[in-house]
């Protein structure tokens, strides 16, 4: 990650002045240029410097996008889809100026297929809303990145979160998409049905394209059935290898965990100060297994196994669903709880993904940099899948301070590479990791281009983006 990739781009201004007055004709109050809206527009979670549309729209209909585009497209100005502002790689961030389009107010349960395991809903449904709307079918939505992020910003970002490792990403659990093209037209990518050999997968292309191809409008998801029973647990280790190891045992030996997440020392006693755990300052495991009685209880006792030949030194289940939950709210307030650390430092998360088999070495070498180089930084990890994240606390004010933390992160990304891995397991590239990109794709990089150029001839889709054109 590094400040000197958030560059202001080449701006329309004639272009922008032209749309403004015709997006507030057709729009009324529903279109904003107050300052405070564009703040809230561009603001984003890390270091990176805001960069603010020159007004918003709230749209509340597939209609509505395509006359944004329309007026956008034929005046040449850009655009920037916006959910609830989670991102963490500046994708939000208007390098371009232009208009970004809030989707706040498209945030309807379109339809729900019970039977088929399916439903449709638009962009500005989050995570959380959708499964409470569920909640009376028996079925739920199983990607959790932990914040509550719009389903459209998910797809978006080809997010995951703490149930990757069971359930998959936002790739493996979108069926079609709605997608507003570049000259105002709509397309769907597919249909419901759960596989197909129809083509190009549209689908796969636009997620993860963190809106540099097309809005999406709509989504068909696949859905999971509430599992008859969920059991949690904790497990510490003596060292942090021995935590990895076990995972990658337990991933080998086909056990098949909803949820296994990783701390590090320094984030176990960051939660036990915010959280209220009593938890030692080990490197720790949190645990949770779905399925009937019989199998929760066999898969527990599997993982309790493999745990002890790695020595384990404090392992305890729960099924009581309180009890559970509080481990969890402490897991999902990470962030919070290694910010408390010290609240008077910024804090910037990042990650990286390798394969498990290199997941404690890529670890292990990250703690030592850490050391080597005088920086906190909590760690917590989906480690079913090889992702970790780190949180960095520093004076972002203090250059001496940003060029040790930029430093250090693109050693991280260098070292994941040289594992076979990559730069961002969840997170996305945005403007904050267009750096390493070239040294993870090589000539793939091109072919992105030639894709970009091909749907988005005229840079209107959140120019500035994963890479320049």
């Amino acid at each position: 990650m590094s400040r000197k990739d958030v560059i202001a781009g080449e701006r329309n201004e004639a272009g922008i002045a032209a749309v403004l007055d015709l997006l507030r004709q057709r729009f009324g109050e529903r279109f904003q240029t107050g300052q405070s809206f564009r703040e809230q527009h561009a603001h984003t979670t890390t270091y990176l410097p805001a960069q603010l549309p020159d007004g918003v729209v709230f749209v509340q209909s597939t209609e509505d996008v395509q006359a944004v585009v329309r007026l956008c497209a034929a005046h040449k100005v850009p655009m920037v889809p916006f959910g609830v502002g989670t991102s963490l790689e500046g994708q939000v961030n208007a390098a371009h100026g232009g208009i970004s389009i809030d989707f706040s107010r498209m945030d309807k349960v379109l339809q729900v297929n019970a039977e088929d395991l399916d439903c449709t809903v638009q962009p500005g449904v989050t995570r959380e809303a959708l499964n409470t709307y569920l909640r009376d079918t028996g079925l739920f939505f199983p990607i959790d990145p932990g914040a509550n992020a719009t389903l459209g910003g998910m797809a978006s970002t080809r997010a995951s979160g703490t149930n990757a490792v069971r359930y998959g990403t936002m790739k493996d659990n979108v069926l079609a998409l709605c997608v507003v093209t570049a000259d105002g037209g709509v397309i769907r990518t597919a249909q419901r049905a759960r596989k197909s050999a129809a083509g190009y997968d549209l689908t796969r292309l636009f997620i993860g394209a963190e809106g540099t191809l097309g809005i999406i409008t709509a989504l068909t998801l696949k859905l999971q059935g509430i599992p008859e029973k969920i059991g949690g647990g904790i497990a510490q280790f003596p060292d942090l290898k021995s935590a990895c190891d076990a995972v990658i045992l337990t991933i080998q030996m086909g056990i098949p965990m909803a949820r296994i997440e990783l701390m590090d020392e320094v984030q176990v006693g960051a939660c036990n100060a915010y959280s209220g755990l009593t938890l030692d300052e080990k490197p720790t495991l949190f645990l949770e297994f779905h399925g009937t009685e019989q199998s929760v209880a066999q898969q527990c006792d599997q993982f309790a196994a493999i745990a002890a030949e790695f020595g384990a030194q404090s392992l305890r289940f729960t099924a009581d669903p309180q009890e559970r939950a509080q481990i969890w709210k402490a897991r999902h307030n990470a962030y919070w709880a290694g910010r408390a650390l010290r609240p008077d430092l910024s804090g910037l998360s990042t990650d990286v993904c390798v394969p498990i088999s290199r997941l404690a070495d890529c670890v292990a070498e990250t703690q030592r940099d850490l050391r080597e180089s005088g920086l906190l930084a909590p760690i917590v990890g989906h480690v079913g899948d090889g992702n970790f994240h780190l949180l960095m606390l520093f004076d972002d004010e203090s250059e001496a301070d940003v060029e040790r933390v930029e430093a250090f992160m693109a050693r991280l990304s260098a070292r994941a590479l040289a594992m076979d891995g990559t730069c961002t397991g969840e997170h996305g590239v945005g403007q904050g990791k267009m750096s390493y990109l070239e040294a993870e794709l090589g000539g793939a990089l091109a072919v992105m281009r030639q894709v970009k150029r091909g749907l988005d001839p005229d840079n209107i889709f959140n120019p500035g983006k994963i890479f320049r054109l």
